[in-house]
C-alpha cells in the first residue's frame, strides 16, 4: 500500500509539474526575451484559453472517467462522453468563428477556399490533439492498473507462502517432539539418572522449538546449538555399536537463518543409519564461510524397504519446501549412497 502511494504521489506530481510548465514556460521565455511584463501576461492568457478546454479534457479523463467508467465496467459510456465532448467542441470551433469573418485583407491575400482549409484543418488537429490527451490519461491509468494487479498479486503470493510456512513449522514441531519424546521414554528404562538429566536438557530444547523458533530468523549459532543438543539427545538411544559424532563450528560474526531447517535431516539419520544388531555411524556437520552455510549429514546405510526409506518422509518433504520458499535459488540439496554410506548436504546462501 505504501509503495502504491508513492507511486500515485510521484505520477500526480509530475503531472501537475508538466502541465503548469505547459501553461507558464511561454509566457515565462517571452517575458525574458522581450522584457515586458505586458506581453507575458498576453502571452499566458491567450495560451491559457487555448489550453484550458485541453486541461479539463485531459484531468475529467484521469481522475473520472477512465477510473470510474473505462474501468469501472461502463466503457460504453466512457466513449459516448469522450466523443460528445469533443464533436461538441469541433461543431463550436467549427460554427463559432469561419473564414468570412477574417478580415477583408486576408481573404484576398490567401483566398477563401485555402482559408477554408487551413481551418477546417485546425479543427482537426485539436480534434486529434484531443484523442490524443484521452488515450494518454487512459494509457497512463492503464499502466498504474496493471502495476497495482501485479503488487496485489505479489503481497497475495506473499501471504500465501507465509501461511504455508506457518503451516509447515507446526507440522514440523509436533513431528520433532515425538521423536524426542519417544527417545527419553526409552532412556528412561535404561538409566534412570541419565534420563533425569535429559529432561532438562530437552526443556532447553523445547523452549527453543516452542518459542525461539517463532521468529522468522534466528542466529546461527542458537541453531547449531540446539542441533548440537538435539544429536545428543538422539544419540541417547543407541548403544555401543554405534559412533555418533558432530562437529557444529560457530561462526564469529551474528549470522542469521531460518530455524529447524535441517532437524529432519538428523531425524532421518538416526531413523535409517542406525542399527543396534550392526555396527553403525551418524556423524553431523554444520560451519560457515563466505555468506554459505553448510550443513552435511552422513550415516550408515541400512535400506527399508517399501516407501519408509531413507531420504524421504515428511520431515523432509516440508525442509525442502521451506527451503525452496524461504530459499529460492539460493540453495543446494544433494544427497548421495555409496559404499554403504548415506550423505546428504545442503549449502544455504544466506
Amino acid at each position: 500500500m505504501q509503495t502504491k502511494n508513492r507511486r500515485n504521489l510521484i505520477i500526480n506530481t509530475t503531472q501537475m509539474v508538466v502541465w503548469v510548465g505547459v501553461f507558464l514556460v511561454p509566457a515565462i521565455v517571452t517575458g525574458t526575451m522581450t522584457g515586458s511584463l505586458e506581453q507575458a501576461v498576453k502571452v499566458f492568457t491567450t495560451g491559457a484559453m487555448l489550453l484550458l478546454p485541453a486541461f479539463v479534457l485531459y484531468s475529467l479523463n484521469y481522475y473520472l472517467l477512465v477510473p470510474r467508467l473505462l474501468h469501472g465496467g461502463r466503457a460504453k459510456w466512457f466513449y459516448i462522453i469522450n466523443g460528445g465532448i469533443i464533436v461538441g467542441w469541433m461543431l463550436w470551433d467549427f460554427f463559432g468563428k469561419h473564414p468570412q469573418e477574417f478580415p477583408k485583407e486576408v481573404v484576398e491575400q490567401f483566398g477563401e477556399r485555402t482559408l477554408w482549409a487551413m481551418y477546417v484543418g485546425s479543427i482537426l488537429l485539436r480534434v486529434f490533439v484531443q484523442c490524443m490527451l484521452v488515450l494518454l490519461a487512459a494509457g497512463l491509468r492503464g499502466v498504474m492498473r496493471s502495476n497495482d494487479a501485479m503488487i496485489q498479486a505479489q503481497e497475495e503470493r506473499r501471504k500465501s507462502a507465509e501461511a504455508e510456512l506457518t503451516w509447515l513449522k507446526h507440522q514440523l514441531n509436533p513431528h520433532f517432539l515425538f521423536n524426542t519424546l519417544n527417545n527419553i521414554s526409552s532412556l528412561t528404562q535404561i538409566d534412570p539418572d541419565k534420563a533425569q538429566e535429559s529432561i532438562g536438557q530437552l526443556s532447553d530444547l523445547l523452549r527453543y522449538a516452542l518459542y525461539d523458533s517463532e521468529a522468522d530468523r534466528v542466529f546461527l549459532s542458537a541453531e547449531m546449538e540446539f542441533m548440537s543438543n538435539y544429536v545428543d539427545l538422539m544419540a541417547l538411544r543407541c548403544n555401543e555399536l554405534t559412533t555418533v559424532t558432530k562437529d557444529f563450528q560457530v561462526p564469529q560474526e551474528h549470522v542469521e537463518v531460518a530455524p529447524l531447517l535441517f532437524i529432519s535431516l538428523v531425524e532421518n539419520a538416526f531413523k535409517h543409519g542406525v542399527n543396534a544388531r550392526y555396527p553403525s555411524f551418524v556423524n553431523a556437520e554444520m560451519s560457515y564461510a563466505d555468506g554459505v552455510i553448510t550443513f552435511r549429514c552422513a550415516n550408515s546405510l541400512f535400506e527399508k524397504q517399501g516407501s519408509d526409506h531413507i531420504g524421504s518422509g515428511i520431515g523432509l518433504e516440508n525442509m525442502k519446501r521451506r527451503l525452496e520458499l524461504l530459499y529460492p535459488g539460493k540453495y543446494a540439496y544433494e544427497q548421495k549412497a555409496e559404499n554403504d554410506t548415506y550423505t546428504v548436504e545442503v549449502k544455504l546462501q544466506v
